[in-house]
């Protein structure tokens, strides 16, 4: 399923993933899994400081659903130290903490940046659709139906072979997608921008905003955090 040659059911069939390790996108390989479809994930290094830790979480994620619908992860590395300099996504300091509104933790054109390569590779491979966890509440300018389209259509005109890009939890909220994900492996994602040793921080905002998501839908919350709060 990795490799350059792919039957034309196959492709058919494969939904490429864009599996950052969180929640979202971890209750979506599920879901497209139950769905019956072979999962192409990808994986994004851009240098940031809770790479490892999502790394290391979507392996063992992916290893819990044992799938012979799931392929093997393929990792694309896109640097971005170069284009965000000295900022906390990637030194680690003054990280966004619990407090802080959704807008603190914007990166300037990371949609664009996660979906560059695995488009171009799905096209190369005839496979038809790149899902992403993307809720319809998310706020972002790069998280629009709009740019999606757009973007999806520049790069399909770049390689002669249009990739949709689908968001399967575009008409859900935070709490909807929770339920879908209740009874799943959940304890091996992995949703924070300052991790201590490996671990959830406890006190940064993606820690704030997995609690929360927990305490939506009455569950008890699996994970390990260095910090109570």
């Amino acid at each position: 399923m990795t490799g350059t040659l792919m039957t034309i059911e196959s492709a058919a069939k494969t939904t490429g993933l864009m599996l950052s390790g969180g929640l979202d996108s971890g209750i979506l390989l599920g879901h497209l899994l139950g769905q019956g479809r072979r999962v192409q994930p990808f994986f994004i290094r851009a240098g940031l400081v809770w790479e490892e830790g999502e790394f290391r979480a979507t392996e063992q994620y992916c290893h819990a659903w044992a799938s012979p619908e799931l392929a093997p992860i393929v990792v694309f590395e896109i640097p971005a130290n170069d284009l965000y300099g000295a900022h906390w996504s990637t030194t680690g300091r003054d990280v966004p903490d619990a407090s802080s509104a959704d807008e603190a933790v914007f990166l300037p054109g990371r949609n664009a940046l996660l979906t560059i390569k695995p488009l171009l590779w799905c096209a190369a491979r005839g496979i038809e659709e790149l899902a992403l966890g993307v809720l319809g509440t998310n706020p972002f300018p790069d998280a629009t139906p709009a740019f999606f389209e757009s973007y999806a259509a520049a790069v399909g005109a770049a390689s002669g072979r249009h990739v949709r890009i689908v968001r399967p939890f575009a008409h859900l909220d935070k709490r909807q997608v929770m339920q879908l994900g209740r009874a799943m492996p959940l304890r091996w994602t992995f949703c924070c921008i300052a991790p201590v040793d490996g671990r959830h921080c406890g006190r940064c905002n993606k820690c704030a905003e997995r609690r929360a998501a927990f305490r939506l839908i009455d569950a008890e919350d699996p994970t390990e955090y260095a910090y109570d709060s």
